[in-house]
This record gives structure tokens, sequence and C-alpha cells, in this order.
């Protein structure tokens, strides 16, 4: 019981914004993921290109805040992989279409 009580009173536990607000935020994770099933030509340059600034900008961030959360560093770091994997899978169908 000791290290649920201890998990309950952390300062990034359960109980405050920093447990919250990162797990919210995995829902942007996995809607990355799932629009991998996207063909190449719907992918949005300017929204991709958005959540992998955002992403990498608050993964540096959250090395900063005290409390160290790695729950946040990890969701955000993860955002901006998405973002740069939507745009790497555009910038590949672009180059196709350019070569036929």
């Amino acid at each position: 019981m000791n290290k649920f009580n201890q998990l309950m009173s952390s300062p990034a536990g359960p109980k405050t914004v920093f447990f919250w607000a990162p797990m919210m935020k995995w829902g942007l994770v996995f809607a990355g993921i799932a629009d991998l099933k996207k063909h190449p030509e719907y992918i949005s340059i300017p929204q991709s290109t958005a959540l992998a600034l955002t992403g990498f900008i608050w993964a540096r961030y959250s090395t900063q805040i005290i409390p160290f959360n790695y729950n946040l560093l990890a969701v955000n770091f993860f955002v901006g992989l998405t973002g740069v994997y939507q745009l790497s899978r555009k910038f590949i169908y672009e180059q196709s279409k350019k070569n036929n």
C-alpha cells in the first residue's frame, strides 16, 4: 500500500494536471497512428507540421519543468514523431507522383 500512497501523493501523480494532461494527449498519438491507414494524398502538411513542431518543442519544455514528468516527455516526443512520419509519407508520395 505504501507504493500506492507514494504514487497518489507524488507531485506528478493522479491528483495533478501533470498526470492528466499527458494522459489526454496520448489521444493525439493514437489518432496519428490511426492516420497511418490513410492514403498519403489526404495527409495535411500544415497539420502534420504543427504536430511535429509542437511535439518536439513541448518535449524540450517537459525536460525543464519541475516536477520532471516522464509521461509528458514521452507523449510529446511521440506526437512529434507521428508528425514527422506523416510528413515523410507525404513527401515520398509527392516525389513518386513527380517521377511518374
